[in-house]
């Protein structure tokens, strides 16, 4: 992995507080980008929900316009969560914004 564990885990929390873009979590967090390689890192990241199962925003995204209306039932439509379940939190957030 690119990050440290600290960057790592700030982009993750800032993504859970709504963050989709690289942009987004410079505004919310302390975090440096040393270089290039960071950047796409950062990037990739924020458009992947869950590392476990790979699942992308657009994924996600795509259940609740489908009509899933809980975690579980983006869970359940798109196997986002299932792993280590870290990531049930930006799927709540992405729930709650719509976006």
């Amino acid at each position: 992995m690119i990050l440290d564990k600290e960057k790592y885990i700030k982009v993750r929390s800032a993504q859970a507080q709504g963050a989709r873009t690289v942009q987004d979590v410079k505004e919310m967090t302390d975090i440096v980008i040393e270089n290039d390689e960071e950047y796409s890192e950062i990037d990739r990241l924020v458009q992947n929900v869950c590392k476990c199962q790979n699942i992308s925003v657009n994924e996600v995204v795509a259940a609740v316009k489908n009509g899933a209306q809980t975690v579980e039932q983006v869970m359940e439509e798109t196997n986002a969560g299932t792993g280590c379940g870290r990531c049930k939190g930006i799927i709540a957030n992405i729930l709650e914004n719509k976006k």
